[in-house]
């Protein structure tokens, strides 16, 4: 995986779309953010893979529907399972439809976000996905999260299977798990379980090692997989 940007250096950010106006407006709001520098820019998928892996920006904004490879398929030769040095992509469309939101977090997404969520939210988007994290828009985050673990279609990539732990996990680690299936961030689980951000990173590297997980979103899956993803559950 791509390591964070060093502590002050800007976020490196590459935006794939292929409307001219969209990158104008993200690179205009980007590179107005005091931690954020915008690269590299495509208007289609081809390129958009072809400059991420020459310029290796911290952060990847794609489109899904692009020219020449769809934003899916550009997410799937990023970030995919079988990318050895996978980068962080968030992929941001107009299209809110259920087969392409599991379709690009099977991929190796660690953000999706739709365009109208707002200027604000594209930047956390980002800041996240630098630091590890990720963040979906709010109103997509449970949904996705369940169809994560759904039976496969012709359009999705298949998720890994549910694994047992190497180790049980304590019942703080579950704690942490059952509010990432939920779609908290980490820094709300943090203020849910009223303890240090520091301390849910921890618990989640933990979670990480024990289940064999890439990321967050297999996390979610395996908590959906083993009825942990229900409040309370």
């Amino acid at each position: 995986m791509t390591t964070p940007p060093p502590s002050g250096a800007p976020i490196r950010v590459l935006i794939a779309d292929d409307q001219e106006m969209v990158r104008t407006g993200f690179r205009f709001f980007l590179n107005a953010q005091p931690d954020m520098t915008v690269v590299a820019e495509a208007a289609d998928g081809e390129e958009a893979v072809e400059l991420a892996r020459r310029e290796r920006p911290d952060v990847c904004l794609l489109d899904i529907r692009m020219p020449k490879l769809d934003g899916l398929e550009a997410t799937r030769l990023l970030a995919g399972p079988d990318v050895a040095d996978p980068m962080r992509v968030v992929v941001v469309t107009t299209f809110d439809l259920d087969e392409y939101v599991y379709g690009a977090l099977r991929g190796g997404a660690c953000g999706f976000l739709l365009k109208d969520s707002g200027p604000t939210l594209l930047a956390e988007a980002v800041r996240a996905a630098a630091a590890g994290d990720s963040l979906v828009s709010p109103s997509i985050t449970v949904r996705l999260l369940k169809h994560v673990t759904a039976p496969q279609t012709a359009t999705a990539a298949p998720v890994k299977p549910a694994a047992q732990p190497t180790e049980p996990l304590t019942d703080r680690e579950l704690d942490v798990v059952r509010l990432v299936a939920l779609g908290r961030t980490n820094a709300e689980i943090a203020a849910e379980l009223y303890v240090s951000l520091s301390t849910v990173k921890t618990h989640l590297s933990s979670v990480q090692l024990k289940l064999s997980a890439r990321n967050r979103v297999e996390i979610a899956a395996w908590a959906w997989q083993n009825g942990y993803g229900q409040p309370g559950g």
